[in-house]
């Protein structure tokens, strides 16, 4: 996604995914059982060991950034990691096969999906890609249908906060802010750009925001050392504050349950609008035309609630 060439195996037998959101792509796509290093554990995301038990298989690094030696000793035959990291050079000089993927919103979702197909290389990832692509337009067309005249500003303010301790926000430019403005909101933290931004309860305070949005592993606002502040927040008094849902992948952050936040944060947005949307419904359907796995009615009500399997 860098424009560096990089010639694979074709398949690839024993895959290295140094960037967690892109493990979700994988195991999504069917390529589970070649992964054998991931920086994803099992303590972080229970759901993905639970509908991927391959992964159990791995080796689960304790870095993002393994040795070219340790990928060799491994029979690392492919690695998947951001253009960030600073291992990059250093896998290809030693011969090893690196895939730079990153993504910052829907669009750039689905071209680390086309490419992740290419590289797995079967037939099963490609049509997985196809059909998901045909699922989010048709998650984005009915929010469209039902949002289209809403007007702007009549919208609600929408804060969603990465976590509590420390205090940390998302702001224009990320895909935190595609999904808030696609299921009808404003971004409440607009002015500010980039993700995870360190913010005061005083910049809270005078955005006041009329959604909150706890990322799922934030914490509780209990825990805040700014309970007077919180408090007065018109979200807070009015009994908007939502924890996200999680899954194989925070649902909030990057990855492909992006189509399933869009229609959860809709329904929290507008209610009324979407009223006729059970997200216990949609969740199992999608966690079986996309994982090719049952969610029993309790999984999918811990996944919207941000529970670990049972």
């Amino acid at each position: 996604m860098t424009g560096i060439r990089s010639e694979v195996p074709s398949p690839p037998a024993r895959i290295a995914d140094l960037w967690f959101a892109h493990n979700e792509l994988v195991v999504m796509l069917g390529g589970a059982p070649a992964i054998a290093m991931t920086v994803e554990r099992q303590t972080m995301s229970p759901w993905m060991y639970r509908l991927a038990p391959a992964l159990n298989k791995a080796v689960q690094l304790p870095g993002t950034t393994p040795t070219a030696e340790t990928l060799l000793a491994s029979q690392i035959d492919l690695v998947f990691a951001t253009p960030a990291l600073s291992g990059l050079d250093s896998y290809r000089r030693a011969g090893i096969p690196a895939v730079a993927v990153d993504f910052h919103d829907a669009a750039g979702l689905l071209r680390c999906l086309d490419l992740t197909a290419d590289v797995l290389g079967t037939a099963h990832a490609q049509d997985v890609v196809k059909d998901y692509r045909a699922y989010l337009d048709e998650t984005l067309n009915l929010l469209s249908s039902r949002l289209g005249d809403f007007p702007d500003a009549s919208r609600p303010r929408v804060l969603h906060i990465l976590s509590l301790s420390p205090l940390k926000v998302d702001g224009a430019g990320t895909m935190i802010d595609e999904w808030i403005r696609l299921a009808g909101g404003r971004n409440a933290a607009g002015e500010i750009q980039g993700s995870k931004r360190p913010v005061s309860f005083e910049q809270i305070a005078a955005w006041n925001p009329d959604i909150i949005i706890l990322g799922g592993m934030s914490g509780t606002p209990e825990a805040s050392t700014a309970g007077a502040v919180w408090s007065s927040l018109a979200a807070v008094r009015t009994g908007r504050v939502y924890r996200n849902p999680v899954g194989v992948f925070p649902w909030d952050r990057y990855g492909t349950e992006f189509a399933l936040q869009l229609r959860w944060a809709a329904t929290i947005l507008h209610p009324d609008l979407f009223r006729d949307v059970s997200m216990a419904e949609v969740t199992q359907a999608f966690y079986r035309r996309f994982f090719a796995y049952d969610l029993t009615d309790e999984d999918a009500r811990r996944i919207l609630a941000a529970q670990p399997p049972a």
